[in-house]
């Protein structure tokens, strides 16, 4: 196993490492292959994708006068991808609204934790190994968090909710996996409004007539002439009216190639495709689940991995994935098999599928593949959250744009109605959600939970004493029950104790009630692992040299490098990983392609 080096701050060599990557890669691209060419090509350079990664891709390379084609299989409609679905979370280290919140973040704590979280060790050393490029993109991305990206955004009109997000809160030790301090930091307008700055800089570019768009393209290979990439080709697929999100056709009317110097892939990961989920599912998280919801929509399903390797690119750490454990049925679907996450607090009591409570650090908001590898071990599917509704009005958040019409249409006045009751979207869930049992009693409450399941796995007396147990640790301000501690913890920072953490309190309370179980289903989600790329973007090939021409950015990527979180995220880093990789692939390859 490689030894990463230890955290340090940022020197002068670390400020330039992206600059330099991008330089020597623009030095060898440029003898690689030619400038766009006239009428020879039809662009400088092809984007496939046109998520978040795509759109900020394509923005750079137009910025630089480069002639750009957008390429996706679907309709315009779902312009901007998975991250207009998103809760729009990003990570930030010494914010204003960190420091606002009386968070003392630093560069140094932020890099401790991703090391300690990602776990590189796959030749980080190693010009070959799979861990290499990604640990680079690691220290590039921790730079850029704690530098620039939040100027660059804010310069874009972006904007976020001053109350600091605790997500992934660890497992335990200072050195090891999670954020030492709240970084999750949420966009006002979620998801849509981090999508939107970069769409009107490609709207404004193809009106310009320097870039195009090009829907319902489906691209089925990546031409490559005496060793270099020259272009795409694909299916024309027919005209759809699907709505965002929605399936759409796979009728082909047509077949298209279009030629260009530079193809950039930001098709996004394999979140759909179940199959490939569990073809790469690892053995060190158990049997992959027989049932999973889906948390993508169905067109994130991975082709582009494959026709990237067959035009000579390499993909590393396709075991590495970030599935997660709090998954509900979404009652009002948009895709197929469509499930929303629990953004969970800290005080819901959680228990696998047989009735038997998670020890640390599966609790609640805290190791999430941990408490997947936990859940699997169970032989079941699923797990249990026991809580009161005194919880689930405070602790609840549902991940996604559309469960927050707060947030996303940028309302105040309901926003501040989260202070007096729970927010509409939750009890929504709760009425009429397939994985919800409310109760007024705890005997009712079970007898609920085993019909929902048909397999009377609950036991009234067991779930009732280890309920007991963890009330009677409410009694003073000190215990030796983990998840206590964490909620005392939790109460200690003011972020959480405004909005994100019930008071303490004791389950059986009925003053607190009524009580509620939620079953929780596995979630798929991300791609950790993908195409190995150098910090320019450039796409690597078996022998470790770039694939000349190929660029690749986003999930497809691992958020750059092949996998920058190594084995966990510290959440809020998806969003910013399609941008700074799209922004570093964009600039590298319009600087490529210059005259």
């Amino acid at each position: 196993m490689d030894n990463p080096i230890a955290p340090a701050g940022i020197t002068r060599r670390r400020a330039l490492t992206v600059t330099g990557g991008m330089l020597a890669g623009t030095a060898l691209a440029a003898h690689a292959f030619p400038a766009f060419a006239g009428e020879s090509q039809d662009a400088d350079a092809i984007v496939v994708g046109h998520g978040l990664a795509g759109l900020v891709a394509t923005a750079e390379l137009a910025a630089a006068g480069r002639k750009v084609l957008l390429l996706d299989q679907e309709p315009e409609a779902s312009l901007g991808g998975q991250a207009f679905w998103s809760f729009g979370g990003l990570f930030f280290v010494n914010s204003e609204e960190q420091r606002l919140m009386g968070v003392k973040d630093t560069h140094d704590l932020a890099w401790q934790d991703w090391l300690g979280s990602a776990g590189f060790d796959r030749g980080v050393a190693d010009p070959a190994g799979q861990d290499h490029w990604a640990y680079k993109w690691a220290e590039a991305y921790v730079d850029f968090a704690s530098g620039e990206k939040r100027s660059w955004l804010a310069g874009l009109g972006v904007q976020w909710f001053p109350i600091v997000g605790w997500a992934e809160r660890g497992g335990g030790l200072a050195d090891g996996h999670g954020n030492s301090v709240p970084r999750f930091h949420v966009t006002w307008g979620t998801g849509p409004a981090v999508v939107e700055p970069f769409e009107k800089k490609v709207r404004a570019a193809v009106a310009a007539g320097k870039a195009g768009f090009r829907f319902r393209h489906r691209v089925d290979g990546i031409v490559t002439t005496g060793g270099a990439v020259t272009g795409v080709r694909g299916a024309v697929l027919e005209p759809s009216s699907a709505a965002r999100g929605k399936p759409s056709s796979r009728t082909v009317i047509g077949e298209f190639e279009l030629r260009a110097p530079v193809v950039v892939v930001t098709s996004g990961g394999i979140g759909a495709n179940h199959d490939l989920v569990r073809q790469n599912w690892p053995a060190r998280l158990g049997t992959p689940p027989k049932t999973m919801v889906t948390g993508v929509p169905a067109h994130v399903d991975g082709r582009m991995l494959a026709i990237t390797e067959r035009a000579g690119g390499r993909i590393v750490n396709p075991d590495r994935m970030w599935h997660y454990t709090e998954g509900l049925r979404n009652y009002d679907p948009i895709w197929p098999g469509h499930g929303i996450r629990i953004l969970p607090g800290p005080s819901s009591m959680w228990f696998d599928a047989t009735g038997k409570r998670f020890g640390t650090p599966d609790l609640p908001g805290y190791d999430t593949l941990h408490t997947l590898g936990s859940i699997t071990a169970s032989g079941y599917d699923y797990s249990w959250f026991v809580t009161t509704q005194k919880i689930i009005a405070k602790e609840f958040a549902l991940s996604g744009s559309e469960q927050n019409p707060d947030l996303t249409n940028k309302n105040v006045w309901q926003l501040l109605s989260r202070i007096w009751q729970t927010p509409e979207p939750i009890e929504k869930f709760k009425k009429n959600g397939a994985d919800f049992v409310v109760a007024t009693t705890l005997s009712e409450l079970v007898a609920g939970m085993n019909k929902l399941t048909g397999d009377n796995l609950i036991d009234l007396a067991r779930l009732k004493g280890q309920i007991e147990a963890r009330d009677r640790e409410m009694d003073n301000p000190y215990t030796k029950d983990v998840q206590v501690m964490g909620i005392r913890n939790a109460l200690s920072y003011i972020g959480d104790s405004l909005s994100r953490t019930a008071p303490a309190h004791k389950i059986l309370d009925p003053s607190a009630g009524p009580l509620i179980a939620v079953r929780l289903n596995v979630l798929t989600r991300k791609t950790l692992g993908g195409l190995q790329t150098d910090l320019s973007g450039r796409v690597l090939g078996a022998s470790g040299e770039p694939v000349p021409g190929l660029y690749a950015a986003g999930e497809v990527a691992g958020f750059g490098g092949g996998g920058v979180h190594g084995y966990r995220s510290l959440e809020g880093t998806f969003l910013g990983g399609c941008l700074f990789s799209g922004r570093q692939a964009g600039r590298a390859a319009a600087a490529a392609t210059a005259t």
